[in-house]
């Protein structure tokens, strides 16, 4: 039986029902099985999982280095490495258990053809929900230009939500000028959900030979360097996600079940968690456990009471 804090940290991300707000976010756990390896992990202590970036066809991915330690962060430019979205379908699904937890989908690619194609695939599949990649910073087709042109980012979803009925989570660039116009075009073209933020656009580069340390030049930061910009990217979104009950994934260097809270506070329904996991992988546990002390702390019965609750 759960106790009164487990349900307390029940959700609802667009229309699923989720044990956790707490979303691990693709790219860090391959496609779903990577964490259930660690000892005293396990999926079903989150909400949902994000599947790895999926394209029509298999992609090997960008050249090494693929990832780079920065200063409180990371950069990465895997360039959406995937064997394609057939043998995710045929052959990954089967072997996840969907008892443990939820299990979105990530559709990528180069062009609206191939968004279609991926989306229609993943429609007929036990897949909870579908997030649309228009905002991948690391690959040099689609990506970085689907997702900072809003009216481009707005065809996109269109024309995935035309080949599903699944809820379209949209994965938000903050490498644009307006992400308020982009997250309104968005709602319009039919997205139920949003992701905010991918990572933003960075370098490294190798004094002594004096070339890029990663091999795509580019690559997306993530971790706590990111975390201000991330959080007031949620809270522009949220005020014109809110007028239409359109819910929020918040992330970008989530760290601390304060950090957790913070987002929530801002509109964020749930939370993604990804490069944390790289050094803690039991860090869910611990950002469970801090959300349902601060609720207890506060007198909240559940998450869902804090969303979006700043005073300004």
């Amino acid at each position: 039986m759960a106790t009164q804090n487990q349900k307390s940290l029940r959700t609802e991300l667009c229309g699923v029902e989720m044990t956790s707000p707490i979303v691990l976010l693709s790219g860090c756990v391959g496609f779903g099985e990577e964490y259930t390896r660690v000892d005293g992990f396990s999926n079903r202590d989150v909400g949902a999982v994000v599947l790895k970036g999926t394209t029509g066809d298999a992609r090997l991915g960008n050249p090494p280095h693929r990832v780079y330690e920065t200063p409180m962060g990371m950069l990465n430019a895997i360039g959406l490495q995937n064997p394609g979205v057939d043998k995710v379908v045929d052959e990954i699904l089967p072997g996840l258990d969907f008892s443990e937890t939820r299990f979105f989908a990530n559709v990528s690619g180069s062009t609206i053809d191939e968004y279609e194609r991926v989306t229609q695939r993943f429609d007929d599949s036990p897949i909870d929900a579908i997030e649309v990649n228009i905002s991948c910073p690391n690959v040099k087709r689609g990506g970085v230009e689907f997702g900072n042109d809003p009216e481009m980012s707005a065809r996109v979803v269109a024309a995935c939500r035309a080949q599903t009925t699944k809820p379209i989570i949209t994965k938000l660039s903050p490498n644009q000028t307006d992400i308020s116009e982009n997250a309104r075009l968005c709602i319009e073209a039919g997205s139920d959900g949003f992701a905010v933020i991918n990572t933003l656009m960075g370098m490294a580069i190798d004094v002594e030979e004096r070339k890029p340390i990663i091999g795509n030049t580019q690559g997306g930061l993530s971790g706590p360097a990111i975390k201000p910009i991330a959080l007031l990217k949620v809270h522009q979104v949220y005020e014109v996600a809110k007028h239409h009950d359109v819910p929020i994934i918040g992330q970008g260097g989530i760290t601390t079940p304060n950090d957790a809270i913070e987002f929530m506070i801002a509109g964020a329904a749930a939370v993604g968690i990804g490069t944390a996991l790289f050094y803690d992988p039991l860090i869910c546990k611990k950002i469970n456990a801090g959300i349902a002390d601060y609720l207890d702390r506060h007198d909240f019965r559940s998450a869902r009471e804090i969303v979006g609750t700043l005073q300004t």
